[in-house]
């Protein structure tokens, strides 16, 4: 048997496809999460203290970066997950079942 003659019987498993876009978009969120909260921390938090506003006696650059980011982030994750996520079996498929699951997800 060569090399050539598993590709043949080869079937990519069509959750695979899913999973990458799962990944990517939490990725992304992440990314994101990362960039706001940099942004307000260090944006608005390398003033003097005596420039400091304060939100419910926090500084604002703290309150935004980890309270409202914190809350926002998580809103936007459960959003995610309600929108682009998909429930999918783990166990191994056959390509019978394969193909019905190509058909489910279009």
């Amino acid at each position: 048997m060569s090399i050539g003659d598993n590709d043949k019987n080869f079937v990519e498993d069509p959750r695979y496809k899913q999973c990458n876009k799962e990944a990517i978009i939490g990725s992304i969120l992440g990314i994101l999460n990362l960039i706001w909260w940099y942004g307000w921390g260090y944006g608005l938090g390398s003033k003097p203290v005596s420039e400091y506003k304060f939100i419910m006696g926090l500084p604002t650059w703290f309150f935004m970066s980890s309270i409202v980011g914190a809350i926002l982030f998580t809103v936007l994750a459960f959003i995610m997950v309600d929108k682009f996520f998909v429930d999918m079996p783990l166990e191994r498929m056959t390509e019978e079942e394969a193909n019905q699951y190509i058909e489910g997800v279009k």
